[in-house]
């Protein structure tokens, strides 16, 4: 069985476990993820988002915008600096408490 027949075959109760262990970081019976374990799992939680059309403001990762969208707060807006030089998007880092 390939990657894509195991997806396509997944039960969407497993879909939903996978989903709350990524997000919770342990599994149902209460061992810690490993960062490959999250990482393995999230791929494949994707993949079957995509494959299955999940909707896209239910999908895993997913940020609305809402009143946002096409403002300064919105990253996909260009920004500029004082002298009119474009800002360098890799220099901001994401700050996690």
């Amino acid at each position: 069985m390939t990657y894509d027949e195991l997806i396509e075959r997944l039960d969407p109760t497993v879909y939903r476990s996978l989903r709350l262990s990524i997000e919770l970081g342990k599994w149902p019976d209460g061992r810690k993820l490993t960062p490959e374990q999250r990482e393995i799992s999230l791929q494949a939680v994707i993949y079957y988002e995509n494959l299955h059309g999940v909707p896209e403001e239910e999908r895993t990762g997913y940020i609305d915008r809402g009143r946002k969208a096409g403002t300064a707060c919105d990253p996909s807006v260009q920004r500029q600096n004082s002298a009119g030089n474009d800002v360098d998007p890799d220099q901001f880092v994401e700050v996690k408490s």
